[in-house]
């Protein structure tokens, strides 16, 4: 956790505690909604290392770091206004300059070679987008048992990713086009091939977990069928729910508390929260996807929750018109912006027109699975068996809050909405707002382009007359360094700020996607390691996801191991890209990445990692020297 959300959540917990929350509307997904965002607090559980009884706290902000919130005041706007301000002075600058030497703003030969042959590139980047819909009855051929994901499915989803990464570069190479067109598609075939992994990956992962619940509610059927002790399912169900009464009634009054627990109130699901004392589970629960959490002490936890449910009470009573979490959601007048899946309240819109990614959602619409019933049986064998359902089935459904079961997903309407959200990880799920807000996506498209313009006159004017060629390179290697470093490091700032500000804010507006962490604080960083995990979270999350993950957990690598793996495949991606762009290979990028690993292993050295200033300084310096490096070697040598 991130010492800027660690700052937030201790902030809303104090808040919280001292009875200074103005407001805390409970959400669907059984959060606090506070000025600092959204607070989880599970029910009290006993760790499964020493059994200590304790609670997760979880805070989970939904909006991008350069978006100001106007609740708050944010320290740094000032100096973002200042940056495009300079930029906007900086172009005006070189279109005077332009005009008085040559009679035009710019010279457009950089545009004339990145539009040629533009229909044939939107074409194929659009067959290109239509070639992943083959994920869909691939799987559903899964789910019906015509293919077994394992192995035989894993082995054809490979084959594909391979064929369209292929085509695609085959391609670049046979239309001859300059290395914008030739970069954008290569670049757009790795994010689609990703995004398909991850789509059939989790899907066949998943169909396997189904199969296993299937056998597993087969084996447990014919074990209390045919023993005599067991006396059938009927006399096994009603064993399970006397028993289940009898613990909770003696933990109910362990606690000093006559109140038993509902289905409703474990984990961090949508109920009263007044059950804070019931009895406590065993291991950690799960906690909402992106959020950051800590642990609290459990009297701390008790005195939390029951502080934000007198706040979450007051403001029900005191402002009527506001929704909570348990009122009964109506559709609103607005069907063109609200998806029909997602019901909305209906003065949720006028009320909070600033939304945080939280949709409030009727309880009727929610389907929060619970355990087995045959949890709770006296005989342990039986109670064993429908512990591991309950754990499999609970992979099979969602976090909320709509509770998506498997294989109801397996749809083209899923598919394509999962195709438009701006994330490379499939999920059952995701968190998503209540409306899209025409004002935010015009904003963005304005910003888009406005930045593209910013980016197109760096471009022009500072990088394409000093970039040097084979024949050419007479100039001084140090020299070129220090006269591309900075139109290089604008560009790259530009670029990031076009991708992950202004496209994937856009398309998370568009598809109701509410969690917009698509980078974090990644200009503080102090160590590689630490940049790569921060500027582009999406692609961090896959490779955290189906390489680093799935290498250790499918093939038993160690973790030394499984980042190596990862770096590599990083590495030799990013030098696909450089290959195809340049026409030539030359593996600098390549090493220049791998190179990463043992300067990792430096700054973790505790000296070295105690002094945050030289690791911050080490890491500028070296973002600036790679860029200018890595041009003059590709384009020169």
């Amino acid at each position: 956790m991130s010492t800027t959300d660690d700052e937030k959540m201790k902030k809303a917990v104090i808040e919280a505690m001292d009875n200074k929350t103005p407001y805390a509307t409970r959400t669907a997904s059984g959060g606090y909604e506070t000025k600092e965002g959204t607070l989880y607090v599970s029910q009290p559980f006993r760790s499964s290392s020493n059994k200590k009884l304790r609670a997760v706290i979880a805070f989970a902000p939904r909006k991008s770091a350069f978006e100001t919130d106007a609740s708050k005041d944010n320290e740094f706007k000032g100096f973002f206004t200042l940056f495009w301000i300079s930029m906007f002075i900086f172009s005006v600058s070189s279109y005077i300059h332009g005009i008085e030497e040559t009679g035009y703003p710019l010279p457009f030969a950089f545009a004339a070679m990145f539009s040629r042959d533009a229909i044939t590139l939107a074409l194929s980047d659009a067959v290109l987008v239509l070639s992943t819909s083959i994920c869909v009855p691939f799987i559903k051929a899964v789910k019906n048992g015509w293919i077994k994901y394992y192995w035989t499915g894993v082995l054809l989803q490979y084959i594909w990713q391979l064929f369209v990464l292929a085509a695609a570069v085959r391609w670049t190479f046979n239309r001859q086009w300059p290395w914008v067109q030739s970069g954008f598609l290569t670049l757009h075939s790795l994010v689609m091939i990703m995004k398909m992994h991850s789509y059939v990956s989790t899907n066949g992962y998943l169909s396997c977990v189904h199969s296993q619940v299937q056998s597993a509610l087969s084996e447990l059927h014919r074990l209390t069928d045919s023993d005599p002790t067991i006396g059938g399912w009927e006399k096994a169900l009603a064993e399970a729910q006397a028993h289940r009464d009898e613990l909770e009634k003696l933990a109910a009054e362990a606690q000093g508390t006559a109140t038993p627990r509902s289905d409703s109130e474990s984990g961090f699901g949508v109920g009263n929260g007044d059950a804070m004392t019931a009895s406590p589970g065993t291991g950690t629960p799960t906690v909402p996807e992106g959020s950051t959490s800590s642990y609290i002490d459990i009297n701390a936890a008790v005195a939390l929750r029951q502080r934000l449910n007198v706040a979450s009470r007051h403001q029900r009573t005191s402002s009527p018109s506001v929704p909570t979490a348990t009122s009964t959601a109506t559709s609103t007048s607005n069907t063109d912006s609200t998806p029909s899946t997602l019901p909305s309240s209906a003065n949720s819109t006028s009320q909070k027109p600033d939304t945080s990614g939280t949709t409030l959602l009727s309880p009727s619409t929610v389907r929060k699975p619970g355990p087995h019933p045959l949890v709770d049986h006296p005989d342990p064998r039986v109670s064993a068996l429908a512990h591991e359902i309950s754990e499999m089935e609970a992979e099979l459904v969602s976090m909320g809050p709509l509770y998506v079961k498997w294989p109801e997903n397996v749809t083209w309407k899923n598919f394509a909405v999962y195709m438009l959200i701006p994330t490379l990880v499939y999920e059952l799920e995701y968190p998503r707002t209540d409306r899209i807000r025409p004002l935010y996506v015009f904003e963005k498209v304005v910003a888009t382009f406005g930045t593209l313009a910013l980016l197109y006159t760096v471009t022009e004017s500072f990088i394409l007359p000093l970039t040097p060629s084979p024949d050419q390179n007479d100039q001084s290697f140090l020299k070129l360094l220090l006269d591309l470093a900075l139109p290089f490091m604008v560009a790259y700032l530009l670029l990031f700020f076009i991708i992950f500000e202004c496209i994937c804010n856009g398309f998370a507006e568009l598809s109701y996607f509410a969690d917009r962490q698509f980078y974090d604080d990644w200009w503080n960083s102090t160590s590689w390691d630490e940049f790569s995990r921060k500027w582009n979270r999406p692609v961090h999350t896959f490779l955290l996801r189906h390489v680093y993950a799935s290498t250790m957990a499918s093939y038993k690598l160690s973790k030394q191991s499984a980042m190596f793996l990862t770096f590599f495949l990083s590495a030799a991606a990013h030098e696909l890209v450089m290959a195809v762009v340049t026409k030539k290979i030359r593996m600098y990028l390549f090493f220049m990445q791998l190179a990463q690993i043992p300067l990792i292993a430096i700054g973790r050295m505790p000296a070295i990692k105690k002094n945050k200033l030289l690791g911050n300084v080490v890491f500028w310096i070296g973002l600036y020297a790679g860029f200018p490096l890595l041009c003059v070697a590709y384009c020169a040598y």
